[in-house]
């Protein structure tokens, strides 16, 4: 590496080194702010956490940091694998961002934290009225920032999806998407019309936060989640931070007749936060430690949540510690019953609390509804009416209640594209599952409570490679073979037509 090269290494290390202590500061900020931080104050701290990001935007727009960053780029082949990530990534962000000023930055973080609180507020009084101006300025905020963009590409949803799934396009998901509405709503109408009776009336009994706090406690030891470099809160809405290299923190909500609520929830953010503990830690090292997408990191939830959680085998397994902490709600009730009872097919209206096999037609609404915003061929006002069309059309159910339906979900708050993650991690996992199933059996370790080795296997394969492969590249790597959505749909088939004798 010659002189030059070394120097601008030296420049970039050093002011991201800078900037990540302020990304840092955010992210504590926004944890605080959606854990405990009092309603009258969510906005100033929103603000506060604007202002911070200002000062680590601006950093990256210094023309030393770019300059730099262009001779890494031009460079690139001399640099060791992770520097080349690097440099790749920084040129990715500088022609997405060469045109957004520090002003214009800092003004999409005060329309998206304004977002959020109008969402807060939405939410709470069931009056979408209250949210709908803020979300057209999103709306706005992010045709703009795609207007911007140095080398947009010709479908406006592309370029957002490109943030969260660098390298995926409608063209695919339109293709994947299709293939799930063809074979899953012809099995849907069969598994309604099934005459099997699943028992469910006693997941609604009483539970205490207390009783779920400790349930949770024990699922994250169960999963191996480590607790002197993690933590769990409460919110409301579940979500996974990563503050830093030694601080993972999952939240969940707790409901007082729901207790399934909560225990999926830490699962599947537990699945995210191993995720974070778990991959290389010289990622931090070389400022790459976010390069994975978001179908990345939701193949590992939803791992953990379904092709784990719902197994007949982890049933028993947390069968005691769950009987022991809930005894009046499983008094009369048998493994088997908890089992059926988890996997029961419901079409229902809030995502995450749908069950697996219809959880794909959430996502698939949300991402109709997205492209037509985004198209011009939806306005905000008319939103709530098409949601509920979307979901008796899909689903055969209608929100009496905005939140219940167009106000259920936080992530319009801070933009478009990432929804069709929580499915394209549904199909990876379901690829990287059947690949992990040529080693060893994934039921009996379950079985046996042997996280070591489930979790080692996912170190090695899923979480070793995650911030130096694209998706396409990585799963290819894990499986041999290109995404697809059939090895997901053979699994539901054969899950659910065994379930409701089909």
């Amino acid at each position: 590496m010659d002189t030059g090269l070394k120097n601008a290494l030296k420049t970039v290390q050093g002011t991201l080194a800078i900037a990540e202590k302020y990304q840092h500061a955010c992210h504590v900020l926004t944890f605080d702010q959606e854990t405990i931080c009092p309603p009258e104050s969510i906005e100033e701290q929103g603000e506060v956490t604007a202002f911070l990001e200002d000062k680590a935007y601006r950093l990256r727009k210094r023309k030393r940091f770019i300059a730099a960053a262009q001779t890494l780029y031009e460079g690139r082949e001399q640099l060791d694998e992770r520097d080349r990530i690097l440099a790749e990534s920084l040129h990715r962000e500088y022609l997405r961002t060469k045109n957004v000023t520090p002003a214009i930055n800092h003004h999409f973080s005060l329309v998206y934290n304004r977002a959020f609180v109008a969402w807060l507020k939405a939410k709470k009084n069931d009056d979408f009225a209250m949210f709908a101006p803020a979300l057209q300025e999103v709306l706005a905020a992010e045709k703009k920032k795609i207007a911007l963009m140095e080398e947009a590409l010709p479908d406006p949803y592309d370029n957002l999806l490109g943030i969260y799934e660098r390298g995926m396009t409608v063209k695919t998901l339109d293709a994947a998407f299709g293939a799930c509405k063809e074979r899953l709503i012809p099995l849907l109408k069969e598994i309604v019309r099934s005459k099997k009776v699943i028992r469910t009336e006693f997941l609604s009994r009483p539970v205490t936060d207390d009783q779920q706090r400790r349930m949770a406690q024990a699922l994250l030891e169960i999963m191996g989640f480590d607790f002197s470099r993690g933590a769990f809160s409460t919110t409301e809405h579940p979500f996974t931070d990563s503050m830093g290299r030694n601080d993972t923190r999952v939240t969940t909500h707790y409901h007082p007749t729901q207790f399934l609520s909560s225990v999926y929830s830490v699962i599947h953010e537990g699945g995210h936060a191993l995720f974070e503990q778990m991959y290389p830690r010289e990622d931090y090292d070389h400022h790459i430690n976010d390069q994975m997408t978001m179908g990345q990191h939701e193949s590992v939830s939803r791992f953990y949540e379904n092709r784990i959680g719902r197994s007949r085998e982890f049933i028993d397994l947390i069968w005691p510690v769950a009987r022991g902490i809930f005894p009046d709600v499983l008094k009369d009730v048998t493994p088997q019953e908890l089992y059926r009872a988890v996997n029961v097919v419901s079409p229902s209206l809030i995502r995450t609390e749908a069950d697996e096999f219809t959880y794909t037609f959430h996502i698939i609404i949300r991402y109709e509804i997205e492209r037509a915003l985004l198209s011009g061929n939806l306005c905000v006002g008319e939103l709530p009416n098409v949601w509920s069309d979307l979901y008796d059309r899909y689903l055969g159910v209608r929100p009496d209640r905005a939140a219940d339906g167009v106000l259920q979900d936080v992530h319009w708050t801070g933009g478009f594209g990432y929804f069709p993650a929580y499915a394209l991690g549904n199909m990876y996992n379901a690829m990287y599952t059947r690949r992990m199933s040529e080693e060893f059996s994934l039921e009996d370790a379950v079985g046996r409570g042997d996280f070591s080795r489930i979790n080692g296997w996912m170190r090695e394969h899923v979480f070793q490679k995650a911030n130096r492969l694209d998706a396409a590249q990585w799963i290819r790597e894990i499986t041999g073979r290109g995404m697809t959505p059939q090895d997901f749909l053979d699994y539901l088939e054969k899950k659910y037509c065994e379930l409701y004798g089909l």
